[in-house]
């Protein structure tokens, strides 16, 4: 049958690869890559002037979450390992066609090149980072910052080595009407798989995308039980938070068929073009809102051609924060007691986590996933051809709860070690209430087990372990007084059993001399440097924070936070004796393009940090995504912050 005669929605209509390749883990003699395809491909992997080598099913594990649509896993070890430092193409051909990225994705392309290609660098001398990436905030997307830098570079040799996303990297928790609205559009043309819900108002996720409350009203779904106040307000109501923002969950993603339409919306243009949502049905007041999140929905998407461009070239690491989950998630013990005794919250929590194994979290370490990984392909293999199988999805969920191997270690140099500070949390003894350490004990002591006798490393926390002092005493206050869910009480100075061991950790004689802790969380940027006091030869500290890569603070309130922390914690401040951080020197970079005295930086972009021989940073950029110049951070000296 002619292209012309089918129908713009028969499955025969829909082009093969749906989203990606992303390159994800990249090593001399491993290559991972990510994509999702409308039905089981038979590919190929062509590596230039080095071979063609055929996916099956031994390096290529293909995941149905759909009628149309395919999660291919692509782990490939090679016999002969690929130079580093030098670039190397690379293409997908479809079996059945012959086709290449070329003929099926041109948009992955620069400039006259006819594939894609990466460079596997043979150590870690210079990377980006950046977290948070909201698609309705009203910033420019900070990715496409990394696709500017690709699309200049010549040099092989001055490619970054990698792209690491420390959390947030979609918001399963604060969702624009628009894009809710394109979720459920590219579910029905995909033919995502339906669930059964338990536990509330609606019985499957069916009757879920077509209830009236379905937008911007998801509060309304749940069971209108007294016990479930809570849940109701932390799950879909919001949380007001006077303080320092303020969260809407109205729109909340609840199936797993949704989280995983989102990652295919917020990283492929391919999702984009096979839809045309329309606004639903809503009252004036909330259209107004829908009409203003389209704008910034529409510019988004504009983007997303470069961004899977740049994703296609430069690997990429990833590891959770809140918001890829829900916000809050894990703060503390009476939030868990709150959201996995019950059902329905379970269910919103395992699916967001199922799809950021599938994501995110495989490409990290795919040894660690095979075990769950089988058990994620019986999902639908028992079901019927549109539902999930309820126990199996159930049990994996369970199976997700207890995993504990979401951290991660690059054998680089300098070491990579990404740590796991949601699931795996010092809970507070004292107070069911009071916020949870962010890693405990046993986690702890396997850090510092990876540090043992490198040289120097670099240390990926979603939250920075050295913040701003005033910030952190307002969360304190406010966790003292009962109230942490207000002011997002998550650092890692809030739980003092976790605060003493990381401190403890660092001034270990055998632990590494140089530390680079990269992090996001926050929405502004900046840099400290940390030195031990009355101890000499180190440890060497920089605390390196890259936030957002497309969601910022708001401004005035910042500008008070920075004003008020620099006269409250200034040198030699008595307050300071009463931190956590008395043993240390914190000397605050400045943004060299900050008004006198600034020193945190309010712009969405990307982080980009150079490393000499030793594993210090030598130079320090924020690229600005809203086109001003690259921002450094510029050392202080250091006689002005006295022993």
């Amino acid at each position: 049958m002619p292209a012309s005669a089918l129908s713009p929605d028969s499955p025969a209509s829909l082009p093969a690869i749906l989203a990606g390749p992303l390159l994800r883990r990249l090593e001399p003699a491993r290559l991972v890559m990510w994509l999702v395809a409308s039905r089981k491909l038979s590919l190929t992997l062509r590596l230039q002037d080095v071979a063609d080598i055929p996916l099956d099913d031994g390096n290529c594990t293909t995941i149905a979450v759909g009628q149309h649509a395919f999660v291919h896993l692509i782990d490939v070890a090679l016999t002969t390992p690929l130079p580093c430092d030098t670039r190397v193409d690379y293409d997908l051909l479809i079996d059945e066609t012959a086709s290449g990225i070329a003929d099926w994705a041109p948009h992955l392309l620069y400039g006259d090149a006819r594939c894609p290609n990466f460079v596997i660098r043979s150590r870690i001398d210079q990377l980006l980072h950046g977290s948070c990436r909201k698609p309705h905030h009203p910033a420019v997307d900070g990715l496409l910052c990394v696709d500017q830098l690709l699309a200049t570079e010549t040099d092989p040799q001055q490619r970054p080595a990698l792209l690491m996303m420390s959390g947030d990297q979609v918001y399963a928790d604060d969702v624009a009407g628009p894009m809710l609205r394109a979720i459920h559009a590219l579910i029905e043309r995909l033919g995502l798989f339906d669930e059964h819900l338990e536990g509330a108002v609606v019985s499957d996720s069916a009757k879920l995308y077509k209830h009236p409350a379905s937008y911007y009203h998801r509060a309304d779904l749940l069971p209108a039980l007294e016990s479930n106040e809570t849940l109701r307000e932390r799950f879909f109501g919001g949380a007001r938070k006077p303080i320092f923002t303020s969260s809407s969950a109205d729109n909340h993603l609840v199936t797993f068929a949704e989280v995983m339409a989102m990652y295919l919306l917020v990283w492929s243009p391919t999702a984009w073009s096979l839809i045309n949502p329309q606004a639903p049905e809503l009252t004036p007041e909330r259209l107004k809102r829908y009409t203003l999140e389209q704008t910034r929905i529409d510019a988004f998407k504009a983007g997303l051609d470069k961004v899977a461009r740049a994703l296609a070239h430069l690997p990429s690491l990833m590891i959770f924060d809140d918001h890829d989950i829900t916000d809050d998630w894990n703060l503390s013990a009476q939030w868990e007691e709150t959201a996995y005794g019950h059902p329905f919250s379970k269910r919103i929590i395992g699916n967001a986590l199922i799809a950021y194994m599938l994501c995110q979290g495989w490409g990290n370490n795919p040894d660690a996933f095979k075990d769950v990984l089988e058990k994620t392909l019986g999902l639908s293999a028992s079901g019927d051809d549109q539902y999930l199988d309820s126990p199996v999805q159930d049990a994996l969920i369970d199976d997700l709860l207890r995993f504990q191997q979401w951290h991660f270690v690059l054998p680089s140099s300098p070491a990579l070690v990404v740590i796991d500070t949601r699931t795996r949390r010092w809970r507070s003894e004292m107070a069911l209430k009071q916020p949870s350490g962010l890693l405990d004990w046993e986690a702890l002591s396997e850090l510092q087990q990876e540090l043992l006798d490198h040289p120097s490393a670099i240390i990926v926390s979603p939250a920075p372990i050295f913040g701003v002092k005033l910030i952190e005493t307002v969360q304190k206050v406010f966790s003292w007084c009962g109230y942490p869910l207000l002011v997002d009480a998550e650092n890692w100075m809030a739980h003092r059993g976790a605060a003493q061991v990381i401190l403890n950790i660092f001034r270990h004689s055998r632990t590494p001399g140089n530390y680079v802790v990269l992090s996001g969380d926050v929405h502004y940027s900046f840099v400290y440097e940390v030195l031990i006091r009355h101890r000499k030869a180190g440890p060497r500290i920089w605390q390196i924070t890259s936030s957002g890569i497309k969601n910022e603070f708001p401004k005035s309130l910042l500008e008070w936070f920075d004003r008020l922390n620099r006269w409250l914690y200034s040198p030699r401040s008595p307050l300071n004796w009463f931190t956590k951080r008395r043993r240390m020197r914190i000397v605050p970079y400045t943004p060299e393009h900050a008004e006198a005295g600034e020193r945190l930086w309010n712009s969405a972009g990307i982080g980009q940090v150079f490393f000499n021989e030793q594993g210090q940073p030598r130079e320090i950029i924020q690229h600005n995504s809203n086109g001003k110049a690259k921002t450094r951070m510029l050392a202080p000296d250091l006689a002005d912050y006295p022993d």
